[in-house]
């Protein structure tokens, strides 16, 4: 009986294969090989652990150096990633045609957003000269306002000059009134 609560099962049921039945398995595989070839059936038919078990045959060996070996079943599952970009190895003459071809087309195909910025590039150009000629109604309503700043600025200009001379005026009556006062003659 065992002691505490848990029995560990990991080693129970564990089985070697002695170097004898592995040898007797690779014999049979050698075996059925031979047959297959002596009947003209090809040897590539086998499954993939056969193969395996095999590596030292030159035509395995050339094989495995093209292509690395599946693992798993991924030999099996055909899966195609739209995303994925693969590499096209082209020649020289291709290129040129491709070249003189896409040179020949009037504009490069654009896309959406591309299109509209250059819209709006031209739009906004397009406003700034008209805007510069004064034929928009923002330019207008802008010189509008320009000429009644212009016409207060002057008018107040006109008033500070007006100021002065009365200022002047004034102290020149004022120095005259005090001069007469004091009996001095010019």
């Amino acid at each position: 009986m065992p002691r505490g609560k848990y029995v560990n099962h990991k080693g129970k049921n564990r089985r070697f294969n002695n170097p004898e039945e592995i040898n007797e398995q690779m014999e049979k595989e050698k075996q059925k090989r031979e047959w297959r070839e002596k009947h003209g059936e090809d040897p590539e038919e086998e499954s993939g652990e056969e193969k395996g078990s095999d590596a030292g045959s030159d035509e395995e060996s050339s094989s495995s150096d093209e292509e690395e070996k599946a693992k798993g079943v991924q030999h099996l599952i055909q899966i195609e990633n739209p995303n994925r970009v693969q590499k096209k190895v082209k020649k020289v003459t291709e290129l040129n045609a491709e070249a003189t071809s896409s040179s020949s087309s009037a504009a490069p195909q654009l896309s959406r957003r591309e299109r509209e910025e250059i819209e709006k590039e031209k739009a906004r150009a397009n406003y700034q000269r008209l805007h510069a000629q004064g034929k928009t109604d923002e330019a207008r309503a802008d010189l509008a306002r320009l000429a009644i700043i212009r016409q207060q600025r002057e008018d107040a200009a006109r008033r500070r000059e007006m100021e002065v001379k009365e200022k002047e005026a004034a102290a020149k009556a004022k120095t005259d009134q005090t001069q007469k006062a004091m009996g001095k003659k010019k």
